[in-house]
């Protein structure tokens, strides 16, 4: 499948971000693939913020996957920093052939060279294969998330 390079996205690959974001029933619904100011001015204050990390996977000079990670240092668990997974998508053509893994284990060894005790990641309640896939990586499911739309 070609040789895979995890690099941090540059503005350039919004759209390939953006497209990944809202190809799914649930991004169909919440993302704007044309119209790219929003993401184009979220790019910009992810870039200039030292604890965001907003990576691309790229095969063959084109984007296949994508994620957050976020550092965030706190006081409770004895002042451990800790990390949070978002945004994780792979382009279809490449689900099920490891890419998933493989960035998820670049953000576990990212946080870790952060300092980072713990990280953590949600999962929208309905994506019961992607429940399946971060178990089998390690990660268990221990709370209740809540949210609150702005």
């Amino acid at each position: 499948m070609g040789d895979l390079e995890i690099r941090a996205a540059v503005a350039g690959d919004v759209p390939a971000i953006v497209d990944m974001l809202a190809d799914d029933p649930l991004g169909a619904q919440r993302e704007s693939p044309d119209d790219l100011a929003p993401y184009l001015a979220a790019f910009e204050r992810l870039a200039a913020d030292p604890n965001q990390q907003l990576v691309v996977a790229v095969r063959e000079g084109r984007v296949v996957g994508t994620l957050q990670l976020s550092i965030i240092p706190g006081l409770s668990r004895r002042g451990s920093t800790r990390s949070i997974i978002e945004g994780v998508r792979i382009h279809a053509d490449e689900r099920g052939g490891g890419l998933g893994t493989q960035l998820i284990e670049w953000a576990i060894d990212a946080s870790r060279r952060q300092g980072c005790r713990l990280v953590q990641l949600t999962s929208d309640k309905t994506r019961a294969d992607a429940h399946r896939f971060y178990e089998r990586l390690g990660f268990e499911a221990s709370h209740t998330g809540f949210k609150l739309s702005l």
